[in-house]
């Protein structure tokens, strides 16, 4: 049964030698429901909000099996929120998820899968592994941002079924690795709306041709 099964938010900001001087990257997991809203959880942040946040990435999820694969990797342990996701969870594929697919999380939430994360140099120096954004690259493992569509609590152990997949089927996946022209124009043709930084992603493949 797809779950929930950890839901993590900021534990503290921490130095960052980026431009922006501090990162909300640690995130931890917190017992008890979460309220999610338009732009995230209750009392979670992003410090640097031109590139992380708003309402197209207001929570990001991973998988526990992708989290297994990179344990393995590492040779470490890859603890919930380590990546600096907002939810974990198991028997979902989240890679594999279609965007624009519908989630529906517990008694009330739901959750629209919108584009794959994009790793950084905050992300890089946060796992301190040489070559790290181009490994993660490699991998294929994202995980996926998504937009609420319902605000409502969230915690561990709730159920996630996803519903309303779009018949295009472009995934995370696909769209980390960068999509044709295509199967753009599938995402774009198939008539629903479509979340903006979705779009943007859509547009470059186009101009690609």
């Amino acid at each position: 049964m797809p779950l929930v099964t950890a839901v993590c938010r900021v534990e503290r900001l921490l130095p960052d030698s980026g431009t922006i001087g501090v990162t909300a990257i640690d995130k931890r997991p917190v017992e008890g429901p979460v309220r999610v809203r338009p732009l995230g959880l209750y009392a979670d942040v992003q410090a640097d909000r031109k590139h992380h946040g708003g309402e197209d990435q207001a929570v990001y999820a991973y998988a526990d099996e992708d989290a297994a694969y990179f344990a393995d990797v590492l040779g470490r342990e890859v603890p919930p929120g380590l990546f600096g996701e907002n939810l974990r969870t198991s028997g979902v594929d989240v890679d594999g998820a279609v965007t624009g697919e519908r989630w529906h999380v517990g008694s009330s939430l739901v959750l629209e899968v919108t584009i794959p994360r994009i790793p950084c140099g905050t992300f890089a120096r946060r796992m301190r592994v040489d070559g790290w954004v181009r490994r993660f690259t490699e991998e294929g493992r994202p995980g996926a941002y998504f937009r609420v569509v319902k605000s409502g609590p969230v915690q561990a152990g709730d159920v996630v079924e996803v519903r309303d997949r779009p018949d295009h089927g472009v995934t995370i996946g696909e769209l980390f690795a960068g999509i044709s022209a295509e199967r753009a124009r599938a995402v774009l043709d198939a008539g629903r709306p479509v979340a903006p930084k979705v779009r943007v992603l859509l547009d470059k493949a186009l101009a690609r041709g």
